[in-house]
């Protein structure tokens, strides 16, 4: 039975979130002091879900590579990670409920790598984000989403094959949450015709109904509020996804302190106006042998 509460006692969660600048380059403030917002902002539970480490050199994200940071840096610094948020999950574990995870990539060699990563570190569970279309980090700047979209050929194509790569991490990752879900237009101004053209919709369609039938939440991302009218999952998505049952729920995909809650009123008016259910499902987490 789906509940729908009043606005005032919905409960604040996120399940994508905390990413700091002691472990992302393009973030802001201690991990620490963010866990201390989101207990003052009144969150009942949040998932941290820093960014894996990338496979090798050539997969490091554009400031990794500019500030000269090498793969085997930063995943010392991804164990350094998750030793801190072991540590505070059971220190603030009195105060807010803390899931330890992390955000996947998915470029050439991922699959078996996020799969190391995951017997290795052993989070409670695993964001499945895309943030690469041939092998290219398209949404760190206009110019980069340009490159990536010559490389596919068109930019309907790059739509395609950035759901195509969806498709592929959801079978075979199973993550428990899927970030962001529509990234993919966050340069593009014609994305509301775009996502309606048949190869693109029916792709679209075919994710939400692999995300239903393995029990996958979306994230709906408020941070881009920040920048765009509307969040990760778009209107017409966002009703395919009710339509098909598909379980939703907030994340402020934090990277500062000021992040923390940001736009979640919002993004709350917007799913409970939709008709989703506000007593909100916990991300399913990995049960270790």
């Amino acid at each position: 039975m789906l509940a729908f509460l009043p606005m005032k006692t919905i409960k604040r969660v996120s399940v994508h979130g905390g990413h700091s600048k002691e472990f992302c380059l393009h973030a802001e403030d201690l991990l620490e002091d963010i866990i201390k917002k989101y207990i003052k902002e009144g969150f009942t539970w949040v998932g941290i879900t820093e960014h894996c480490p990338p496979l090798d050199d050539s997969l490091r994200f554009p400031d990794e590579i500019a500030a000269d940071i090498s793969a085997d840096q930063l995943k010392k610094q991804f164990e350094d990670y998750i030793a801190k948020i072991s540590k505070f999950k059971k220190q603030y574990s009195s105060e807010i409920k803390i899931f330890i995870a992390f955000e996947t990539e998915a470029y050439q060699g991922y699959i078996d790598y996020t799969k190391e990563l995951i017997q290795i570190y052993k989070p409670d569970y695993i964001v499945g984000s895309i943030h690469h279309v041939n092998n290219i980090c398209f949404d760190f700047s206009k110019k980069m989403y340009e490159k990536s979209v010559k490389a596919s050929g068109s930019i309907d194509l790059m739509y395609e094959k950035y759901f195509d790569k969806q498709y592929e991490l959801i079978t075979h990752l199973k993550p428990a949450v899927v970030g962001h879900f529509d990234l993919v237009r966050i340069f593009d101004p014609e994305y509301k015709k775009r996502i309606k053209r048949k190869k693109i919709w029916e792709k679209i369609v075919r994710n939400l109904e692999a995300c239903k039938k393995n029990n996958l939440i979306l994230d709906f991302n408020t941070r881009a509020l920040k920048k765009a009218e509307e969040p990760y999952v778009s209107k017409l998505i966002l009703q395919k996804a009710k339509e098909l049952d598909v379980k939703v729920v907030p994340g402020d995909d934090s990277h500062g302190t000021l992040d923390i809650g940001t736009d979640i009123k919002t993004g709350i008016k917007i799913l409970t106006k939709a008709g989703f259910n506000t007593d909100w499902p916990e991300p399913e987490v990995y049960i270790y042998p």
